[in-house]
């Protein structure tokens, strides 16, 4: 297949795509009631952060990108930098809980979800998965087992294990990492009191044990100096570039890229809780979240 080809063989995943159209009409409605009584809480930007993650969804799995990266390893890692980076912090960044709640019918909300919630067993599940020891360890192991040979040679000789397992778990993981992180509202940190005072602290060595496993990786592709996954050794080469350069430039993307997503927000942060304001208020890294009063 040439270049020219690829640009127009992808296709669209249409059981994604109709969910992401759904999240985003069920967003947006649940945004527009908000704005009614809480406008300096919901401002536009985070609609438009919302969307921009849907879009960053659909770029990686139906776009000319989709079809490259089964063919090239360094097209492979950006399509999973939008999964694994992008899409996630951008949504928990527009606090999709409650405009996904309030965008819901009503009678779904009354009828089954509100029995649900008044449980509580969501909210426990969402506060074990926040754990920074338990976030920390599911983003781990989702990155690492589909980075295996042969957990990845399985991914790319099934679309359904591909689409539906190495995307989505990489995208979950993500997501359930960067929680506790931006911390959106209503959410509040495990150790979190009224005040303000939180353990915010602990998310340096969080990120910093990220970018260790994400570095190690990546020096692992660049510097093993063997092709690492054989079923790239089978396909066409594209552009001249041979499957170990291939390789190698794919494992400087996601060191670079990588390191980057995790170590600024690591610095951020640190200079937040070591400046004076910091000290006296414990202001929280993600502009326009605060804990729930």
């Amino acid at each position: 297949m040439d270049l020219s080809a690829l640009w127009t063989s992808w296709d669209i995943p249409w059981i994604v795509t109709f969910a992401l159209i759904v999240s985003s009409l069920i967003y947006t409605r649940g945004w527009a009631r908000i704005r009614v009584t809480r406008p300096d809480l919901f401002p536009r930007w985070r609609l438009a952060v919302f969307l921009a993650g849907m879009s960053a969804i659909f770029i990686a799995i139906a776009s000319p990108l989709d079809a490259f990266a089964d063919r090239m390893l360094s097209i492979h890692m950006v399509q999973h930098f939008f999964l694994w980076s992008v899409a996630p912090i951008l949504i928990v960044f527009s606090a999709p809980v409650v405009p996904m709640l309030r965008g819901l019918p009503r009678w779904l909300m009354r009828g089954v979800l509100r029995p649900l919630f008044s449980s509580g067993i969501p909210h426990r599940i969402g506060a074990f998965l926040t754990r920074l020891r338990v976030a920390w360890l599911i983003w781990t192991l989702a990155f690492v087992i589909w980075h295996i040979p042969k957990m990845y040679g399985l991914a790319l000789s099934n679309e359904y294990i591909h689409e539906y397992g190495e995307h989505a778990s990489f995208f979950l993981a993500s997501l359930i990492f960067w929680w506790p992180v931006i911390a959106p509202w209503p959410f509040r940190p495990a150790g979190t009191t009224r005040s303000g005072d939180s353990r915010r602290w602990m998310l340096i060595p969080y990120l910093m044990l990220a970018d260790v496993i994400n570095t190690a990786i990546s020096a692992f592709l660049c510097f093993s100096g063997r092709v690492l996954y054989p079923g790239y050794l089978l396909q066409p080469r594209l552009f001249g570039i041979s499957a170990l350069n291939d390789q190698i430039a794919a494992g400087a993307f996601m060191w670079v890229s990588g390191s980057m997503m995790y170590l600024i927000p690591g610095m951020i942060i640190t200079v937040q809780l070591l400046s004076p304001r910091g000290r006296r208020q414990r202001v929280y890294a993600a502009p326009g979240f605060r804990p729930a009063d």
